[in-house]
Parts: structure tokens; sequence; C-alpha cells
């Protein structure tokens, strides 16, 4: 395992809603334009990048002058369909200016968890990545229910991670990595630069739930983390509203927490 980001060869990028949409719902066109520069000077500098994309829903959910995330199943994945085809147009536009190539990929969880469809999909990011091509990955919510999804991206990633062969995995969130207190609750808290091992008192640090536009929380990074250690690669949680920190994290800088 890997003891710095700038170690890392192929990389498994993780984008949250929070960081890809404003609070409308909207996206986040500069940030967005800034996030896949970034990832392309970095593939450019001979990184193989992967980008696992959350954002369909709470981008649909926008573009269709929503106020609130829905809660029943139709209407989400109704969003989500709506959504993807937002995202990846943007992906597409933006990555082809910089002379790449992107492909979609869309899992459930019963697709890793059947060895056959496993390796069809293991076998279809090695050509992906073979090829050059960057895989964007995002859960199909479009067709998703509870008894085959992931859950949250989070979770998505470091599976991603573990049937690419990932280096590492970075989660770019809306928070500057784990914290010994809640900073939104106390500004004094400090953020914890390195975790070693994922311990009962690390994940009591990591309460709470995402925002209103995504899922989950840091609970679900840390187990993301979890699944990461186990594959035998590192994770780093950081701050995604400055994707330009991507390059000091890849420099060997200390950036967000790193767990590994």
């Amino acid at each position: 395992m890997i003891q710095n980001a700038s170690e890392a060869n192929r990389i498994v990028i993780k984008v949250g809603t929070s960081t890809l949409a404003h609070k409308t719902g909207l996206m986040n066109i500069q940030r967005v334009e800034k996030l896949v520069k970034v990832l392309s000077d970095l593939k450019n500098a001979g990184r193989e990048i992967i980008l696992v994309s959350s954002g369909a829903i709470g981008v649909g959910v926008g573009k269709m002058g929503l106020k609130e995330r829905p809660t029943d199943t139709p209407a989400k994945q109704a969003c989500a369909a709506i959504g993807q085809c937002e995202l990846m147009y943007c992906y597409d536009k933006y990555f082809s200016e910089y002379n790449h190539t992107v492909a979609q990929v869309l899992l459930t969880r019963d697709i890793v968890d059947s060895p056959n469809r496993k390796d069809n999909v293991i076998n279809t990011f090695q050509n992906l990545l073979h090829m050059g091509v960057i895989p964007v990955v995002n859960e199909n919510d479009t067709v998703s229910v509870e008894e085959i999804e992931f859950g949250d991206n989070d979770t998505l990633s470091a599976i991603v991670g573990a049937l690419t062969g990932a280096d590492l995995l970075v989660i770019l969130t809306d928070i500057d990595g784990v914290y010994d207190e809640n900073p939104r609750v106390n500004p004094a808290a400090k953020m914890i630069p390195r975790i070693p091992a994922i311990t009962d008192e690390v994940r009591a640090l990591a309460g709470g739930n995402g925002t209103g536009l995504g899922t989950g929380g840091m609970i679900t990074k840390i187990s993301a983390a979890q699944i990461g250690l186990e594959a035998g690669f590192p994770t780093v949680i950081m701050n995604g509203a400055r994707p330009d920190a991507l390059y000091d994290l890849m420099d060997g800088k200390q950036i967000g927490t790193f767990i590994g």
C-alpha cells in the first residue's frame, strides 16, 4: 500500500453532489469545469483517472425546478434519468475540450455480487483504461431499488477501487477532512491529518448525515475507507470546493485526511 498520494498512478476520484451542484440543485458550472481541467492535467501527467460522480438525482431535481429532493422511489428514479443525461453531457463536453474521452459506467450491487457479471465489469474497466478513456461511474439510480443498490457513492467508489486495482481513492466532499469534533458545531475542532486504521473511536467521530441534495455523510466515507484498506489502498477525504488542491495532494503535500 502506498504511503503518500504522490505515489499513486491509478486513482479513483469520487465527487459528491454537494461539490457538483449549487444549493439550488443546479450544476456548479465553474467548479465542474475546474475539476475537469485538473483531472485532465493529472491524466496528461501519466496518471489513470476513474471518476465516480454523484449528482444525477440532485441535478435532475434542479433541472426540473423541484423545491426539494423527492422521497418516493419512482420520482427519484425519474430525476436520476433526467440528471444523468445532463451530467454526462457536461463531462463529455468539458473533457473533450482537453482531448480526453469519457465513458459512462452505471452499476448496481447485484452486478458486482455476481461472479460472471463482476468479471465483465472488471474487463470493461481494464479495457477502457488501456484505451486511455476516463470511466465516469455512478449507481444506476434509474433502475436501482433497495435490494440492489449500494446506498451511497462513497461505498461505490471504494468498490470500484477494489475492482480496478486502484492505488488511491480520493473522496471530494464539502468538509476539509475528518475532525476530532464536529466543526459545524465547534469552530475549534481540529482536523486529523492521518488515520492509520479505522477503529471504533474513528467511527464515533463520523456521525451525522449529508446535505439535503446528497446522501450519506462522514460515516459512509469512513466505511468506504475501510473497504479500501481491506483491498490494499488508502483513502484521502478532502474538500472539493477547490479542485486545484488535487495538485498539492499529488505533489505529496498534506491535504485533507489520509486514511491508511
